[in-house]
């Protein structure tokens, strides 16, 4: 077999890789705007749905991860290709991950559901979720184009996601000062706000991958985080 027919073989394989990777953002951008409309609009139903649909998107991290670990045994691939495969894992697990936050999210929708609902609290989650969704949608772009510039931008833009987070904490300890019965519910409320701000710093992860993949070379600035209250917070991982 001759070495241009193995790196045909190879950039084949690795395209249908890749075609999963798509396919997996996909299911993890409607996870979380279907998480987030579920706590919006109480609906059960829906919140229901996105728990279920979580086990898809585990299936695809580890097809993925399966086929990236037989296409780097089975081609020796090139220093260049093999960081493309290793970074396509990487992507992967970010994915699954941001997918799991939702699945979370949908979680605590049920327990929202038989509670009164924190004025504005809802409406203000789900408009963190979709920019979190949107960043999302500009990570998985840079990688497909191998864009390094939209990926670094990506970077940048995760301090608003965290600045929403802080105003919503702020928020919410307001909301439990003012009236006791207001604890329970804004505890649920801000776990949901510290996931969905995990979900922004996994996009993140993505999106620095991303320029390492095109360049070689790690962000030259350490990502700034926007997070003020992790002495404050009870922080909780879910």
């Amino acid at each position: 077999m001759t070495q241009e027919h193995i790196q045909s073989v190879f950039d084949r394989d690795l395209e249908a890789i890749q075609a999963h990777i798509i396919r997996m953002g996909g299911l993890v951008e409607e996870a979380i705007l279907d998480a987030s409309k579920s706590l919006e609009e109480r609906d059960m139903e829906l919140a229901t749905r996105v728990r279920d649909n979580d086990s898809a998107i585990d299936g695809l991290e580890e097809l993925v991860n399966d086929e990236c670990a037989r296409l780097i045994a089975l081609r020796a691939p090139t220093a260049v290709d093999l960081r493309l495969a290793l970074t396509v894992m990487k992507v992967a697990g970010n994915l699954e991950r941001i997918g799991d936050y939702a699945k979370n999210m949908a979680k605590r929708t049920g327990v929202l559901i038989q509670m009164t609902p924190v004025n504005g609290a809802h409406a203000a989650l789900r408009r963190m979720a979709r920019e979190v969704q949107g960043l999302l949608k500009d990570a998985l772009d840079a990688f497909i184009q191998r864009d390094a510039e939209l990926a670094r931008d990506v970077i940048r833009r995760d301090r608003d996601i965290d600045q929403m987070y802080n105003a919503l904490f702020r928020e919410f300890l307001t909301f439990m000062m003012e009236d006791p019965r207001n604890i329970t519910p804004c505890m649920h409320l801000h776990f949901i706000a510290k996931n969905t701000e995990r979900m922004g710093d996994h996009v993140t992860s993505i999106a620095e991958q991303v320029v390492y993949l095109v360049t070689g070379e790690r962000p030259d600035d350490v990502r700034p985080k926007g997070d003020t209250t992790s002495t404050l917070a009870f922080h909780q991982e879910d």
